[in-house]
């Protein structure tokens, strides 16, 4: 991964065959970003999704492995445990231009992704809700 800061924008590039959660997690720490939104578009040949059971209180994930076009990118960083946590969604088209969405788990760049990471001043963390099952913003 390689980046470069203008005031509180970050553009990234992950490189092929790294995995793009890892590689922004990896930015947070180096960077020091506690609270942020992030953006991005590129190319993958392994993206894991997941849609939340609201019911079940689980997540259903799902493998697609092949060519695709990471169409959008888009999701939040906040803090849980002092550690980054990244949360999100993506869209990407296969061969046929089928588009696919949900939850992005994880995803290993084929050739390019790019990411522009905004940081904003601050710090939000997040909370286990047993109620809805999942780790919500904490003010």
């Amino acid at each position: 991964m390689e980046f470069r800061k203008f005031n509180d924008h970050y553009v990234v590039r992950i490189e092929k065959d790294e995995e793009i959660v890892n590689g922004i997690k990896e930015l947070c720490v180096k960077e020091d970003i506690k609270l942020g939104s992030i953006s991005g578009i590129g190319a993958s040949n392994f993206i894991e999704i997941g849609l939340f059971n609201v019911n079940t209180k689980e997540y259903k994930t799902e493998v697609f492995k092949g060519m695709f076009e990471i169409t959008s990118l888009t999701g939040n960083i906040t803090r849980k445990d002092d550690e980054p946590y990244i949360h999100l969604h993506v869209n990407f088209s296969d061969e046929t231009n089928t588009v696919r969405g949900g939850h992005f788990v994880k995803g290993y760049v084929s050739a390019a992704c790019e990411v522009i990471v905004s940081k904003i001043d601050g710090a939000v963390g997040r909370e286990f809700n047993e109620e809805i099952g999942l780790n919500l913003l904490k003010f």
